[in-house]
């Protein structure tokens, strides 16, 4: 068994102290995660490491020498007892990172806890000391763990992939426990707040129950939601057991929180759905290459349309399948998503399977070019979902069934790859599915969402309802009028205005949002004047708009749409 220990006795400086007791290879090497499972971006957390040491078992000072970003050897150590310290600077506060002090103290295992090169495999045990004065703080994890000593923990993970994949938080909590299926869950939430706790547990356990029932059991035996309320920061990440999020504190329940759920607690109840939904599909169901995470560097797949999209496609059906928001809530919220789509000239730019491969480089590294050039796997996977469920049905079976096909698969170890959604579609249907698929993931053409709603009892019309002024987003500033990003061949982009000018004028006027949308609708040349860094530039613009398309959903046959909403 490998053992760690971690001290928070620094946590005003946000430090945070690793000791790693083990014995060791004749040459062992140490190294740390480069990225961590759920978030596709290589964040280098070894910039975080301080101060390494090694000591033999007498005490005296051993050797030890980066010689990669994240990697460390020790030499002539063969099956000696070794001690391994050091330090990490812990102030991240979302969910990917590690965040110590007089509040809090929340670690993921995967930026903090240094790995063994061969021992992989061996059992961790991890022990926590916390502070005298912050021993009143609770635990919550998804790893087993004891707490024997107030104030002192111990967590057992079964390896070292199992730590990693496997945040702690303590902390002042408010927390409830139910049962969804016989299976237990605690809720925990920290950070200022105040959450109507009854009503939470009312909807998230009707939540969970809805998804353990649609896939008919769950690959794990206890879960846990880590929540952190903030001011405005938002975010999660799913593990096999537990999830961690960040959230407005304004999306909690409130204590007169209405029946028919508010637009923020709605967008939260979202995050906890699709979270939780990953367990299944990511966390158990993979892409083949997944199965076993080399952290070390990019692992590329074409299949976040399928991992992310479809998540994305059921966090808000089954909040309706569940009962906690009604049909007219589903239905904007659907609408959103179509919108969202059809808002983005990135879409006839790049296909989903192409987002999906350059999420490291691309998706989470977003810039002002990136609406013009790119579409959301999330977003996009979410309607191909859309898309494939109707389709299905239409065939006399469901994306539901082809759900629990991925499940029954991954539970004989089988995962997934590229053919894996043709084969199953074609083996629920008896059709070859071949070239409808291909047209979903791998061009940029248009959805089919128009000619397939119509099918289910919702009519789709396009309508527009609002423009960007010279092809322009922009925001009032007190310096002048920000320009935030700029659609490509409009008005504005032609003149040659960017993202980032501040315009001071426009016509000789002071400029302002409700001029810069004045002008736009006239057909006429204007004179603008914008500071490009600290640079004066003059334009000619010629006054224009671009349309934005919007959906409008409407019911035109309830005993349709229930065939679809309803029917599982």
């Amino acid at each position: 068994m490998l053992h760690y220990q971690i001290e928070f006795d620094d946590y005003r400086q946000h430090l945070i102290h690793v000791t790693i007791r083990f014995l060791a290879n004749p040459t062992q090497v140490l190294s740390l995660p480069t990225w961590i499972p759920g978030s596709y971006l290589i964040r280098e957390f070894s910039k975080h490491i301080e101060s390494v040491k090694a000591y033999d078992e007498d005490g005296r000072v051993l050797e030890i020498s980066k010689f990669e970003k994240n990697k460390w050897r020790l030499f002539n150590t063969d099956h000696e007892l070794i001690t391994v310290e050091y330090d990490v600077y812990a102030y991240d506060l979302s969910v990917r990172g590690a965040y110590v002090d007089q509040t809090r103290l929340y670690v993921n295992p995967a930026c903090t806890c240094l790995g063994l090169d061969d021992q992989e495999d061996k059992a961790i045990e991890v022990e926590i000391f916390l502070p005298t004065e912050l021993k009143h703080f609770q635990l919550a994890t998804g790893l087993e763990n004891k707490s024997l000593v107030k104030g002192r923990h111990t967590l057992k993970a079964k390896n070292y992939a199992a730590l990693i994949d496997a945040p702690f938080e303590l902390a002042e909590q408010t927390r409830f426990s139910f049962n969804a299926a016989e299976i237990p869950h605690e809720f925990v939430i920290s950070g200022k707040h105040a959450m109507n706790a009854t009503r939470m547990q009312q909807d998230i356990e009707k939540i969970c129950s809805t998804e353990i029932e649609m896939f008919g059991s769950a690959p794990f035996q206890n879960y846990t939601f880590m929540t952190m309320a903030t001011g405005n920061s938002y975010g999660g990440l799913e593990h096999p057991n537990s999830t961690s999020l960040i959230i407005p504190r304004d999306d909690l329940p409130k204590a007169d929180e209405p029946v028919e759920p508010s637009k923020d607690y709605q967008r939260f109840l979202g995050l906890c759905s699709h979270e939780y939904f990953h367990s299944w599909l990511v966390k158990f169901i993979r892409p083949e290459n997944f199965v076993n995470y080399d952290l070390n560097k990019e692992g590329y797949t074409s299949l976040l349309w399928i991992f992310e999209g479809f998540t994305s496609y059921y966090d808000d059906l089954i909040l309706l399948r569940s009962g906690v928001i009604h049909q007219e809530s589903y239905l904007t919220l659907l609408k959103l998503q179509i919108d969202r789509y059809l808002q983005n000239p990135g879409h006839a730019i790049q296909t989903v399977a192409e987002s999906s491969f350059d999420a490291w480089v691309k998706f989470y590294r977003q810039d002002e070019n990136s609406n013009n050039a790119e579409t959301s796997y999330y977003n996009k996977g979410c309607l191909v979902a859309l898309c494939l469920d109707l389709g299905l049905r239409l065939r006399g079976s469901s994306l539901d069934a082809l759900m629990r096909k991925l499940y029954e698969n991954a539970q004989n170890g089988i995962q997934v790859n590229e053919r894996t959604i043709f084969e199953l579609c074609k083996q629920l249907t008896g059709q070859d599915w071949a070239e409808q698929i291909n047209h979903l993931i791998n061009t940029t053409d248009e959805l089919p969402l128009e000619q397939l709603m119509p099918e289910f009892g919702l009519s789709f019309e396009l309508k527009n309802e609002q423009n960007l002024a010279f092809g322009l987003k922009f925001v009032d500033k007190a310096e002048g009028v920000l320009v935030q990003t700029v659609r490509r061949h409009g008005a504005a982009a032609e003149a040659g205005l960017a993202a980032g000018d501040i315009i001071i004028a426009i016509d000789g006027l002071k400029a302002s949002e409700k001029l810069l949308t004045k002008y736009a609708k006239q057909n006429e040349m204007y004179c603008v004047y914008a500071f490009r860094r600290d640079e004066l530039m003059q334009f000619e613009i010629q006054g224009s708009e671009i349309e934005l398309s919007t959906v409008e959903l409407k019911v035109i046959d309830q005993s349709k749409l229930d065939q679809w909403l309803k029917t599982k």
